[in-house]
């Protein structure tokens, strides 16, 4: 008896779960460019629709919206900020409204969608930094790392016994 087919089968449905996990969040749908916030310090590119993300480096309320200054990171699949020691630049969103500076904190991953509004030059030190700022569509923060952990060890987490100290641990452990 061939069981190839059943082989194939169950392969097939293993990859199309493993991709059904990394999916990109609705609001963040959509087709754009490869521009990178170090590339469009220019005013050449305002009015490019861009999706960038980044960790949030400061976060300021304003009578009638809220800006986010980000340190750009490169995109994963999901459009999530990676979590690497390298920068695609330092960039301004700013969105209408009240977003509370507690939840939206300096190290939290965040990745918007808009069009390039502006340049805006401010000091970073000594240094004068050219920030294209966006006039953000969606503003999207990501659930924090250590709540990621958290709910993954509570699915992999494992335990010879009540007393045993083998393995990564119960399901609350970070």
């Amino acid at each position: 008896m061939n069981d190839t087919p059943a082989r194939l089968s169950i392969l097939a449905g293993i990859v199309l779960l493993l991709g059904a996990c990394a999916h990109v969040p609705t609001p963040l749908r959509g087709d754009y460019g490869d521009l990178l916030p170090a590339q469009a310090g220019s005013e050449a590119h305002i009015g490019a629709q861009v999706r960038w993300g980044g960790e949030i480096i400061a976060t300021r309320t304003l009578p009638d919206r809220t800006c986010f200054e980000l340190l750009g990171k490169p995109l994963r699949d999901t459009t999530r900020p990676t979590r690497v020691d390298e920068s695609a630049g330092r960039f301004i969103a700013c969105r209408s409204g009240f977003y509370d500076p507690v939840l939206f904190a300096e190290g939290r991953d965040l990745t918007v969608t808009g069009r390039i509004e502006a340049i805006e030059r401010q000091r970073i030190g000594e240094y004068e930094y050219a920030y294209p700022r966006i006039a953000a569509d969606v503003v999207y923060l990501w659930p924090d790392h250590l709540d990621d952990r958290r709910r993954a060890s509570m699915w992999i987490g494992y335990r010879h016994g009540p007393w045993s100290v083998w393995g990564p641990g119960p399901f609350w452990w970070p």
